[in-house]
């Protein structure tokens, strides 16, 4: 919580406002303003809803700017600790002519005329809040005499609501649009020796198959597979394998330390990638389904000289039998499998408002003597965005006969980080013919 200089001004502006109200009234509803006023930056926590693509020119790291139309609703989350009134104000100013907007919570509308040419804080009034959780704060245009309604760079909250703690993004907006990412990290049976194989599935259910998503399957020490959602019309299959070089420019990697393309599949696509570590990639556009189930399949095997080779496999239902995404050779690496995971996230910032949920289920490992064995626990973790409480809108664990993961899109019941897991085990082996594997 952050007491700002402002607070007093805050406190004799809002009871200004309210001076047609009783003295009982308004000693009842200011008398903790100048104690929990919080500033809460629109550019990490506010988005433009009815138009995604105004996010990148209305939401900027100054706050709300660019605000010409009427019909755009720009909402902003935070989340409340407490039940009870929520006092609001607006840190904005108008350039020239002057404006009213209308604030929105729970249902309960405000007016606010602005015309001041600096930012001031302009109280608004206070809200109703019947439960702790996230807090939709909504704003839109009612009239304005000039070109915008308003520039505004902060949020200014209160009242009893915040008094045992709010959370927001407060710093890397960037991490904190994109929103928390969550993982599942498999346990692999005792005595299951060196593995080889290892097989997954992953099921979106409708509506959760959201632009900006990565439902990662089969993750591994070195690298990751799964299925992206990169727009309203392109769908991926994704397998990457980092290059041992640590580095975000694939330019700078050494010759000897650079991942090698052994063979791909038809129609795929491979290069480099960067930024987030460097190494070889591998993609297929493929339009996978909502409510259908796809398989993955990874092998990973040392080769010569102090490399390991990665080949990914992928099934489609509709398609119904294996196809090769890629196989990639590491160098100065010698393993097996290692860190069975799963992850989600959303990778573009704009889409951190929508919620995304899949189910990961019927995880299996096969070890160099041919043997499987069934993965019936996990373990459920979070990034550095949701341990640090930026975010807030992370779930994982059992869903049926499987595990799940859901993040972004404001929800207010979370997972507890680090907590485990176990699934039913089903006992049944994959039917796999391994000889006819492409």
């Amino acid at each position: 919580m952050r007491i700002t200089r402002n607070s007093v001004l805050f406190s004799l502006l809002m009871v200004c406002v309210l001076s047609a109200c009783s003295t009982k009234t308004k000693k009842e509803e200011f008398k903790t303003v100048d104690k929990l006023v919080i500033e809460v930056p629109l550019c990490g926590n506010a988005w433009i809803i009815d138009d995604v693509s105004l996010n990148k020119s209305m939401i900027t790291n100054k706050g709300l700017e660019n605000w010409s139309k009427q019909s755009s609703l720009i909402r902003t989350f935070v989340r409340l600790n407490s039940p009870g009134k929520l006092s609001l104000g607006l840190k904005a100013k108008l350039l020239q002519g002057s404006s009213v907007v209308k604030i929105t919570v729970g249902g309960q509308s405000k007016e606010v005329k602005i015309k001041n040419r600096d930012f001031e804080i302009i109280p608004i009034g206070s809200f109703d809040v019947p439960e702790a959780g996230y807090v939709q704060i909504d704003m839109q245009g009612v009239s304005k005499t000039d070109k915008y309604f308003a520039e505004v760079s902060q949020l200014v909250i209160g009242r009893e609501a915040t008094s045992t703690g709010i959370d927001f993004v407060k710093e890397d907006f960037y991490w904190g649009r994109r929103g928390p990412s969550v993982h599942l990290g498999y346990k692999v049976p005792e005595n299951a020796g060196d593995i080889e194989w290892f097989y997954n599935e992953i099921e979106v259910p409708k509506g959760n198959d959201v632009i900006g998503s990565y439902f990662m399957a089969n993750g591994f020490g070195e690298g990751y597979f799964g299925i992206q959602v990169n727009s309203e019309i392109e769908r991926r299959i994704l397998f990457s394998v980092w290059s041992p070089y640590k580095t975000d420019d694939p330019s700078s990697i050494p010759e000897d330390q650079k991942i090698k393309l052994l063979k791909k599949g038809e129609d795929v696509k491979t290069g480099e990638f960067g930024n987030e570590g460097s190494g070889g990639q591998s993609y297929r556009l493929y339009n996978w389904k909502a409510d259908s189930k796809y398989r993955f399949l990874l092998r990973v095997k040392p080769s010569e000289n102090n490399s390991t080779d990665y080949t990914a496999y992928f099934f489609a239902p509709e398609i119904g039998k294996w196809e090769l995404i890629a196989s990639f050779r590491r160098p100065k690496t010698s393993t097996y499998l290692t860190r069975p995971h799963s992850f989600l996230e959303n990778f573009i910032t704009e889409m951190g408002q929508y919620t995304r949920k899949a189910t990961y289920n019927n995880q299996w490992l096969k070890n160099t003597d041919g043997k499987w064995f069934e993965i019936s626990d996990a373990k459920f973790t979070a990034d550095a965005t949701a341990r640090k409480n930026s975010r807030l809108d992370y779930a994982g664990g059992v869903d049926g006969a499987g595990f799940f993961l859901k993040n972004c899109g404001f929800f207010s019941n979370r997972t507890t980080i680090d907590s485990s897991f176990s699934r039913v085990k089903l006992g049944e082996a994959p039917s796999i013919d391994f000889d006819k594997l492409p």
